[in-house]
């Protein structure tokens, strides 16, 4: 018998190599690369795939066919995160920060699931089941029916739930399973990848909503082949800082349902708990006005949240060099507007420091915070505050002019419902029960902070 020639695999990007390197030459790695054993290929003209399989149905896109019914998990937020419930027969990759709080929400859908009627299993391979039990009574959830297992071996979960059928099957994590059918050890690329095939398969087969963990790297990817976000229905990212109390649960991949839609949860004693009204989380009322703020409405899917920007210029002595710090925005962003402010409107940070902040650790990745971006920083260096009252949004081109923000109605509409009276925004908007100042050219907002 021929032997087996070993090949080295990638365990960041899943890239194939025929020879050990320090770095992976697809995705720049350094020191990711695993031997494993493969079985040979053996390609012969006499196997023609053509024949010798089963006939299968073709069906047209008019046909009849029912649709899926969604399962409420009777936590308002996830079901609004995963577009209105679980999916019979659907798989699913949750990923997060080590600490953040996977685990703990997972055993709070599983109890939901298992309380409605509906049966729920929840498989750890990290820890024992007291362990778990132990987190279940910390939460509440002693009395839930839900059935544990601490196992790695696939091949014992499928051959285990032969006698089951139940309508959520969690799987903590996908990182520790171990297929008998491949050789390595649990965590590497083939074992993730054959692992959560088999795991599909069945939750396919059988209609049962599967609930993969995923672990993340250093820069915040999920570890493993990237193939394993091709392989499930929906993608969801836990987001937060461990120091902050909130918690967002993010879609950015859903066959069935939309993208970018949230839910957001506060971490409490007694576990996570819903917040249905997330502006409160990230929105400071003061009475006095303070200088350096801007409140601006971003929009999270179909869901308005208003945040606080937060900006803060120090003057230096001459000839020091200034430096720009942004927390939550990103950072040649920060620079752009820089330049715009000085280029197009006077305004100079050449001689100052600038911080930059979004309240509450939120991250902001939306071009119509440019605004109120500006605004915060004149605010600050002029030391005229922003009014309280006022929201302000719209994208800031290189030329200066200010552009509309997409669903304009839908964030004005939350703001004015949060008691908010005035809206800056970018000229040729209308709005109904607030009040606008349209803008359409940064050069006005500028006036409008400093008084000029």
């Amino acid at each position: 018998m021929a032997k087996l020639k070993a090949h080295y695999v990638c365990q960041a990007c899943g890239s194939d190599h025929s020879r050990w390197q320090g770095q992976c030459p697809d995705c720049a790695e350094w020191n990711t690369l695993v031997q494993e054993s493969a079985a040979p290929t053996v390609f012969s003209q006499k196997h023609d795939l053509s024949t010798g399989g089963r006939a299968i149905e073709l069906v047209g896109l008019d046909a009849e066919v029912a649709l899926p019914v969604r399962v409420s998990t009777g936590i308002a937020e996830f079901d609004r995160a995963v577009g209105g419930g679980i999916v019979p027969g659907s798989a699913m990759l949750l990923a997060g920060d080590p600490g953040i709080g996977k685990s703990t929400l997972l055993l709070q859908v599983a109890a939901a699931v298992a309380s409605a009627g509906k049966g729920a299993v929840y498989v750890s391979g990290e820890e024992a089941v007291d362990q778990v039990r132990l987190r279940a009574l910390r939460l509440g959830l002693g009395a839930a029916p839900v059935k544990l297992a601490s196992v790695t071996s696939v091949r014992d979960i499928l051959t285990t739930l032969q006698g089951e059928n139940p309508a959520l099957l969690v799987i903590d994590s996908v990182q520790t399973m171990h297929s008998d059918l491949i050789e390595g050890a649990p965590g590497t690329v083939s074992q993730v990848r054959a692992s959560a095939q088999e795991l599909i398969r069945f939750a396919k087969e059988r209609g049962t909503a599967l609930i993969l963990v995923g672990h993340v790297t250093k820069d915040g990817s999920i570890a493993g082949p990237r193939v394993l976000e091709h392989m499930v229905d929906a993608v969801l990212g836990f987001e937060g800082e461990r120091s902050h109390q909130y918690r967002i649960l993010r879609a950015v991949k859903n066959r069935f349902g939309g993208t970018d839609e949230i839910g957001v949860f506060a971490m409490e004693g007694a576990g996570l708990a819903e917040v249905p009204n997330p502006s409160a989380l990230f929105l400071t009322r003061r009475d006095d006005p303070v200088s350096g703020t801007a409140i601006f409405p971003a929009l999270e899917g179909t869901r308005p949240v208003l945040v606080e920007i937060q900006a803060l210029t120090v003057r230096l002595a001459s000839g020091a060099t200034p430096r720009r710090s942004a927390v939550g925005w990103d950072s040649s962003r920060l620079a752009m507007l820089l330049a715009v402010l000085e280029a197009r409107c006077g305004v100079s940070f050449a001689t100052a420091e600038v911080y930059l902040n979004i309240a509450g650790g939120y991250k902001l990745q939306d071009p119509a915070a440019d605004l109120a971006v500006a605004a915060a920083l004149v605010s600050a260096l002029s030391e005229r505050p922003v009014p309280a009252e006022a929201v302000v949004m719209g994208e800031v081109a290189l030329s200066g002019e200010v552009r509309q923000a997409a669903h304009t109605q839908l964030r004005l509409k939350e703001a004015a419902k949060l008691g908010f009276e005035e809206a800056w925004v970018p000229g040729g908007v209308e709005a109904k029960g607030i009040k606008v100042a349209r803008f359409g050219q940064l050069r006005g907002l500028v006036e409008k902070v400093t008084g000029r």
